[in-house]
């Protein structure tokens, strides 16, 4: 499938998509609170994503039956909101929210620490944000596509974690899955030459146990296989001629 190339209208639909989905996570990160539930955080952020005109992206994608996926502690990504699942202080949650804005999607994610974490999940949050802007060094046109997935995947490992090898990032565009696939791990070979106008979704999934994880019987939710704890941080990047254009910060 080939990797589609924005124009530059659609680089500004973009733009404003990948703008608004920012301020979606910064409200969302500011309601954070033990006692909270997952389904409190879905209803904030969806009711902000509509205030600005948007449609989220999850919202019955695939079947999934909400606007954010939040996913606690071992919950690596697609974390189902309910109002079972209460918040409590030392959790440290993954928020991915992605939204339309006339016809294109934005898509980013975040993990945050939940009142007073232990300096173990704190070290995992920074260290996974961390493998996002070490793989964005080579996000430029005429670098390739495999070098950002071995940027992000050496980082993690020289910490001692474990990268996910089942999900990665992807393009992202008129549809919220386009090609190609980004994995966060080294590939043993170049990949795809980027271009400028390329727009991906890149996203680090990084456990402090084993990279193996599996899906719970709702199909959706995916946690480490070792119940160890896991952060997810990702933003839609725009490839240019020089730096990358992060458009969900």
């Amino acid at each position: 499938m080939p990797v589609s190339i924005k124009s530059a209208r659609e680089i500004e639909l973009m733009t404003e998509a990948g703008r608004i989905l920012a301020i979606v996570h910064e409200e969302m990160e500011k309601a954070l609170h033990p006692g909270m539930t997952t389904l409190d955080i879905n209803k904030i952020g969806e009711e902000v994503i509509r205030s600005y005109g948007c449609t989220p992206s999850f919202l019955n994608y695939n079947g999934y039956p909400a606007s954010i996926c939040v996913s606690v502690n071992d919950e690596v990504v697609h974390g189902i909101p309910t109002d079972k699942r209460v918040l409590k202080d030392g959790d440290i949650v993954g928020l991915d929210a992605g939204l339309i804005y006339k016809g294109y999607h934005s898509d980013a994610a975040r993990t945050h620490g939940i009142g007073e974490t232990s300096k173990e999940a704190s070290r995992l949050i920074e260290v996974t944000r961390e493998c996002f802007f070490e793989g964005i060094k080579y996000a430029r046109e005429g670098n390739h596509l495999f070098e950002i997935s071995a940027a992000i995947g050496r980082y993690a490992e020289e910490h001692g974690y474990g990268v996910v090898r089942d999900l990665c990032g992807h393009g992202i565009g008129m549809k919220l899955h386009e090609a190609p696939e980004i994995p966060n791990y080294e590939m043993g070979r170049k990949g795809m030459k980027l271009r400028a106008g390329m727009t991906l979704a890149i996203e680090p999934m990084i456990n402090i146990g084993d990279y193996r994880v599996k899906w719970l019987d709702d199909d959706w939710t995916v946690v480490t296989s070792d119940g160890s704890l896991s952060a997810h941080y990702e933003n839609t990047v725009l490839i240019t001629e020089g730096e990358p254009k992060l458009l969900t910060l």
